[in-house]
């Protein structure tokens, strides 16, 4: 039962797919995955290590600050939607699975003019276009945040479901701070542990403000899992202390979640599921060069959902990150709230339950036929 999973360019777009095709896998041993991204996407490094099939293509974005390299976009579009056309005729798909990106956008066109079920899962409280388009077509719709249902046009037949984004859910023992603590090199109590997490390339943003408070001198019983990315890690290593573990990446990432009270991090839509799954309130400094701001949305979410505290980029410095730091500080009520309510907006069997839909669908279309 081949399902062609379509999405890619960040790891945002990709890394949703993967973790449904897995989930399908798992539920159904007889789906077999085939991916479709862009040879300048992450999923050129990310999925010849994957081990499932896949399909590179010459997909470019609209270039709408340079309109005359859009040359590229119709060529590659053109030779795609060949190529695209030849593995449905190989192995026709139960359904294609989009994930976002503009690598996905050929490939559900492709999919709506033959007849084949689309599902879209889309990350973002605000929807990407090619979402916002496709959604009339879709024969299910998964979102991220349920923020994001006033944005699309579903028909009447389209399936909306609110099924949170598809991540690794947390261990059983998710909880239980103290080991993770303990290997950190930090007391297994007392204390607050702050994780500062700019995203795998990290933030020059947040590093930058980071590094001045630190200056300033770090609160009583503070202590600070610092990921920098690997492009700042050189010039900001100096940090490193008893109670400053800075390092350039971390993987796994749930060895920092285990031990954190509280996060600085982006408003990206992965990390942010995972950190409601993981019961951490965070202060979001959203990306403002996102695409249609979308991290700005997806922060206004949190932060009205009670699981976050937002600081525009153009307004972090020491005095607002230090003010922000100390507000969660002074009061473990409203971090215990905080935390409360990000564990509310989780959703952590996100996955399974989008494989389960999936299935049932295609289930659905196998006995019309």
């Amino acid at each position: 039962m081949r399902i062609i999973f379509a999405g890619g360019g960040t790891g945002g777009h990709l890394y949703p797919g993967l973790a449904i095709a897995r989930a399908l896998k798992k539920a159904d041993p007889r789906v077999e995955p085939f991916f479709i991204g862009a040879r300048r996407g992450i999923e050129r490094d990310v999925l010849p290590q994957v081990g499932w099939a896949f399909e590179l293509l010459d997909l470019h974005p609209l270039y709408r600050a340079r309109p005359w390299e859009n040359w590229k976009t119709v060529r590659g579009a053109m030779s795609a939607w060949q190529r695209i056309a030849g593995e449905v005729r190989s192995e026709p798909p139960a359904c294609v699975v989009a994930t976002g990106g503009y690598a996905s956008g050929l490939a559900l066109a492709y999919a709506t003019t033959h007849k084949i079920p689309i599902v879209l899962q889309e990350q973002n409280t605000f929807p990407g276009i090619t979402t916002r388009f496709f959604s009339r077509f879709a024969a299910q719709v998964h979102l991220g945040f349920p923020e994001a249902r006033r944005h699309i046009s579903p028909s009447k037949t389209t399936e909306v479901f609110d099924s949170g984004n598809p991540i690794e859910p947390p261990p059983a023992d998710a909880f239980e701070k103290a080991p993770a603590r303990v290997k950190w090199g930090f007391p297994s109590t007392g204390g607050t542990v702050l994780l500062v997490y700019g995203g795998s390339q990290g933030s020059k943003a947040i590093n930058d403000a980071v590094a001045a408070w630190v200056d300033r001198g770090l609160p009583p019983d503070l202590f600070v899992i610092w990921a920098t990315g690997k492009t700042n890690y050189d010039d900001l290593a100096r940090y490193d202390s008893a109670r400053i573990k800075v390092r350039a990446y971390i993987a796994p990432i749930s060895e920092a979640y285990r031990a954190a009270d509280f996060a600085l991090s982006r408003a990206g839509a992965m990390a942010t599921a995972e950190l409601c799954a993981w019961g951490i309130p965070v202060i979001v400094v959203p990306l403002p060069t996102a695409a249609a701001d979308h991290q700005t949305a997806n922060a206004k979410a949190l932060v009205a959902a009670g699981a976050a505290e937002m600081i525009r980029q153009s307004d972090l410095n020491t005095d607002s990150l230090s003010s922000a730091v100390e507000s969660m500080l002074s009061n473990p009520a409203k971090l215990a709230a905080m935390r409360a309510k990000a564990l509310e907006r989780a959703r952590p069997t996100a996955a399974a339950d989008i494989a389960q839909h999936i299935l049932r669908l295609v289930e659905r279309e196998q006995t019309r036929r």
